[in-house]
């Protein structure tokens, strides 16, 4: 009776302490029998080790037996290869991967490697899996540091980035275990579908995803839709337009929406563009054109910042990625703006593109038959991993218990108080020699307080998208005896901070004198980001602590919750706050933010679901054309007599992939111009709200006719190409017969918010073009 007593009141306890998790108790009653296996496994040779894994490959489906010898095998491998042993909280994680779920381990306990054993028990199961990273630095970081791991268990190991050729990523993804940048293996996924060959496929199917920082892929990113772009022309910017923009003032001649999503012109607004423009009318119909360039252009000056937003580097506007502080590379925005930010920039316009594919993060993931995932912030987004993946959650005790010390937010009346309160912080604890990370919004601020810092003797080593190549060995120094490190979004860094630096030399002197202290400038959006930061201190239950700096005139408070109380006080002299109300406000202003966030993520889930169905179908029908015969088919029962004709010149095998080609081109450009029809459908759709029409009945009513005239068009269409293509004794000339593909790809970063449910912009325009009427 006692013990049953106590098993449930653990069960109540953790129930209590994590909400939404899954029970450990099956895994935990594994972890003496994979302990009991040690002593056996430590007296195989490398080679026995290696022949014991194989043994796993015959069965199907693991169950409890082979879980533990997954766990035991693994925790051998990882002992001879990289001199650590496992601990048994590792190996809860990994049978939590193993059975499907996303575990949560604090930050320091060692996700990598129970990533790696998982994946590796995945493959042990003739199972093809993809390690997905936030990054393509963590990415082949961790496919090399855990490739020794792999090797002893028999399992091949590799991993994509940019940088490689067609080739040598069709070897990676041969691999059994595959590591990537989501976006990485998203946009090889795009690319696989514009392919006209068999062989230039790249992915084969997908069977496993193991996501590392889930919650940073599945929540953050999911709202990022992944574009493939194919180059048209030179783009041609309106520089009078953004000349003049350039010259309108918030609150006077334009207005934005509190979340800083869009901006619209004032009466006044429109009236000087219109003057400076030659007298337009920008809301008659010839103006229709000139009112498009001006709304980019003032979307390009009104709501994206250089060095928050995007950074100028060797001549080229470079976007940032919000949610990770880097640059995203080979990364753009859509036509239009781009061109707009490079005008304002006062840089030339690049070439301008047509969009040809998109798939978002959860369509991406929902490829995979078999999705789990870690991370060090889960339970907070429980119910959204549940409603839009049906995945759950698995809290993993931490190795040793989190001493740090989390000390109430420091509010202040405004960013300046804040800021010389952050440098006092600064110096006071720089003085004890504890080593200092401090974690800020964006760019530009971080260089900002870098210069305040050295301008009183107060050297730092600043890590942001400028620098974010340099990353690991600054993060690995972080935690040196007298270091300042002053950085930008810390979620996916991926490098543990060690006490004492990376060397360790001097962990326990650093240690004794309250180990890392970590310094917040604002609060995040997200509770999460708040918990990553405070997560680089007390690893592995080393002493630290964590403080953040808030404003009540914070971007985050001014965005979410500008409606501050009458009566709440400053002190006088350092613009501090104590009255609680100030608290409560910015935790309401951060609850906002989530559910706007969340509502974003929700909303995209709801319409993208049949654009999804619908490019699953269009999939099938382009496999189909691919791997068989069924375009030559098509085309030779519409134009019999040309067709044996050009069969006699180029060959049966050549006619077939002449034809593929034509078939393949149209049914790619015909997606193309449906997904520019549902964008321009999008732009309208809150119309016909204001018409007491349900947005999305409508969307499906529009979306789903014009859906099913594509195959039929694709039909039509090649036939009339195939009868006036140009051949050549070398087959079809592609660019002579106008079936030609892009010169050239490129990638484009978008943060969807379709169907925004306030539908500001909308509704402004049309107040202000009903304003302008009555005048």
């Amino acid at each position: 009776m006692p013990a049953l007593i106590s098993r449930m009141g653990k069960r109540l306890r953790r129930l209590i302490e994590r909400p939404a998790s899954i029970e450990l108790t099956r895994y935990e009653a594994l972890l003496p029998a994979i302990g009991e296996l040690e002593p056996e496994l430590e007296k195989l040779t490398d080679a026995e080790l290696t022949e014991r894994a194989a043994k796993l490959r015959r069965e199907a489906e693991f169950g409890d037996d082979q879980l533990i010898e997954v766990c035991a095998l693994g925790r051998e491998a990882a002992r001879r290869a990289l001199d650590e042993r496992a601990f048994d909280v590792q190996l809860l994680g990994t049978m939590g991967l193993l059975t499907g779920h996303v575990v949560q381990m604090e930050t320091g306990e060692g996700k990598t490697l129970a990533g790696a054993l998982a994946a590796a028990g995945y493959a042990l199961q003739g199972k093809s899996v993809h390690v997905i990273s936030v990054n393509d630095y963590l990415a082949r970081r961790d496919a090399e540091w855990m490739g020794p791991v792999y090797r002893l268990l028999g399992v091949s190991v590799g991993w994509v980035e940019p940088s490689l050729t067609r080739e040598e990523r069709r070897e990676s993804y041969g691999c059994e275990v595959t590591y990537g940048a989501v976006s990485e293996i998203g946009f090889d996924v795009l690319r696989d579908r514009l392919v006209s060959r068999v062989e230039d496929l790249v992915q084969p199917e997908p069977e496993v995803a193991i996501i590392d920082e889930a919650d940073s892929v599945l929540v953050d990113e999911a709202r990022v839709p992944l574009v493939m772009a194919g180059s048209v022309d030179a783009a041609v910017a309106d520089v009078e337009v953004a000349n003049v923009v350039r010259r309108l003032r918030l609150g006077l001649h334009y207005e934005t929406d509190s979340d800083g999503r869009n901006a619209w012109l004032t009466t006044a607004g429109a009236s000087v563009v219109e003057k400076a423009l030659g007298g337009i009318d920008l809301y008659g119909e010839s103006g229709a054109e000139r009112l498009a360039a001006v709304n980019v252009a003032l979307h390009a000056h009104a709501l994206l910042t250089r060095d928050v937003d995007y950074l100028v580097r060797d001549g080229k506007v470079q976007l940032i990625n919000a949610s990770r502080g880097r640059v995203a590379e080979l990364q753009r925005w859509p036509d239009g703006l781009q061109a707009a930010v490079e005008a304002k920039e006062q840089l030339p316009a690049t070439d301008r593109g047509e969009i040809l594919d998109s798939i978002t993060v959860q369509a991406l993931l929902a490829r995979y038959p078999q999705v789990a995932g870690m991370t060090g912030t889960a339970v907070a987004v429980a119910e959204q991993l549940r409603e839009f993946y049906r995945l759950e959650v698995a809290v993993i005790p931490p190795n040793k218990p989190n001493i740090r010390v989390d000390e109430p937010d420091r509010i202040f009346a405004s960013p300046s108080h804040k800021l010389r309160a952050i440098e006092a912080e600064i110096r006071k604890v720089h003085e004890t020699g504890r080593p200092i990370l401090v974690g800020t919004q964006d760019v530009a601020e971080s260089e900002e307080l870098a210069e305040k810092l050295a301008k009183v003797d107060l050297p730092c080593v600043v890590l942001n998208a400028r620098n974010d190549a340099e990353e690991a060995e600054i993060i690995a120094e972080a935690g040196k005896y007298g270091a300042v490190t002053v950085s930008t979004q810390m979620a996916g860094r991926g490098t543990d901070i060690r006490l004492g630096g990376a060397d360790g030399k001097d962990r326990e002197r650093v240690a004794e004198l309250g180990g890392l202290h970590v310094i917040g400038t604002a609060r995040y959006p997200s509770s999460r980001l708040d918990g990553q930061l405070r997560g680089r201190s007390g690893r592995q239950g080393d002493p630290g602590s964590a403080v953040f700096f808030a404003s009540l005139n914070d971007d985050l408070v001014l965005s979410y919750a500008p409606d501050v109380p009458d009566g709440i006080q400053a002190d006088d002299e350092t613009g501090e706050i104590t009255d609680p109300a100030a608290q409560r406000q910015i935790n309401h202003a951060q609850r906002v933010a989530e559910g706007v966030h969340l509502e974003i993520h929700r909303n995209t889930w709801r319409y993208t679901r049949l654009i999804e169905h619908q490019r699953t179908e269009l999939l099938k029908h382009r496999d189909k054309l691919l791997r068989t015969p069924l375009a030559a088919e098509k085309l030779k029962e519409a134009a019999e007599k040309r067709y044996e004709e050009l069969e006699e010149q180029l060959g049966e095998e050549g006619l077939v992939q002449a034809c593929r080609e034509i078939m393949l081109y149209h049914l790619d450009q015909l997606w193309s111009d449906h997904l520019a029809f549902l964008t321009d459908v999008r732009e309208s759709i809150h119309l016909r709200a204001l018409a007491r029409e349900t947005p999305l009945d409508e969307f499906h009513r529009v979306a789903i006719p014009e859906f099913r005239k594509i195959i039929p068009t694709i039909e039509e269409r090649s036939v009339k190409s195939f009868e006036e293509a140009e051949f050549t004794e070398k087959g079809l000339d592609l660019a002579a017969s106008g079936v030609r593909r892009p010169s050239s790809t490129w990638t484009y970063l978008v943060h969807d918010s379709p169907f925004d449910s306030n539908f500001e912009q909308t509704l402004n325009q049309v107040r202000n073009l009903l304003r302008r009427k009555k005048s």
